[in-house]
């Protein structure tokens, strides 16, 4: 009941400065995931839909094992076991780069890239077989139909779920705190343990991450609007 608070102590001098690198740290591994995730969920999508039964059947055991296993665990997996699924010289580079960091991307990339894999080959299944049929008669390899044809289409119908898969990836990085990633998560809890005063830094760390949120949200429904004017005209 006699609790004081000091939104100063979070917001300026060193415990501000944390803030700061955590937020930094955030939005580092945020957009790096989100680009790797939005590549490998392209390539896992187009896989499924090939008639190559290997391929076919990787990007089925891909999506299926990612999506219906907890992120968490995922994020531990990298972690701690990259040793033994990774080639020793990828293995060697992060350990000289960030390996916490590394790890956590891989992770955060793996998981989000299932689901958006799911929401591009529904977006690839609403335009009409007739489109794809007639690029491969007139030439285009079925790559080339992909990349010229279906997929800017399918991208565009599924802006809505890609943003939710972003947001979610962003709301989800704040779990590699428990590898070491000094993200902002990390740096509220660092915060609270040092001074005893987690409810204002949680509540900074919580306000950032819905400016995160929205700004992604803004960027990516602008570059729609745009992308549809550019078709229009």
């Amino acid at each position: 009941m006699n609790y004081q608070f000091d939104w100063k102590l979070v917001v300026s001098g060193e415990y501000g400065e944390w803030i700061i690198q955590g937020l930094i740290t955030t939005l580092q591994i945020s957009a790096v995931s989100i680009v790797l995730s939005l590549v490998v969920g392209t390539i896992i999508a187009v896989f499924r839909l090939s008639k190559v039964k290997p391929l076919e059947w990787f990007s089925l055991a891909y999506t299926e094992f990612f999506r219906n296993t907890p992120l968490l665990i995922q994020i531990f997996f990298w972690y701690f076991g990259s040793n033994s699924v990774l080639p020793q010289f990828v293995n060697e580079w992060l350990y000289e780069q960030n390996f916490e960091f590394a790890a956590g991307v891989i992770a955060l990339t793996v998981y989000t890239s299932a689901f958006i894999a799911e929401e591009i080959r529904s977006g690839i299944f609403s335009i009409p077989k007739t489109q794809l049929e007639s690029a491969r008669a007139s030439g285009l390899t079925f790559i080339q139909s992909m990349r010229f044809i279906i997929l800017p289409q399918a991208y565009r119908i599924i802006i809505p779920p890609l943003i939710s898969q972003f947001l979610n990836l962003t709301k989800n990085s704040s779990l590699v705190m428990t590898i070491g990633v000094m993200d902002l998560t990390y740096m509220a809890r660092q915060i609270e343990s040092y001074t005893f005063h987690g409810f204002e830094a949680f509540t900074v760390a919580t306000v950032l991450y819905i400016c995160i949120s929205l700004v992604i949200s803004f960027v990516v429904t602008m570059y729609n609007k745009h992308f549809l004017r550019t078709i229009q005209y």
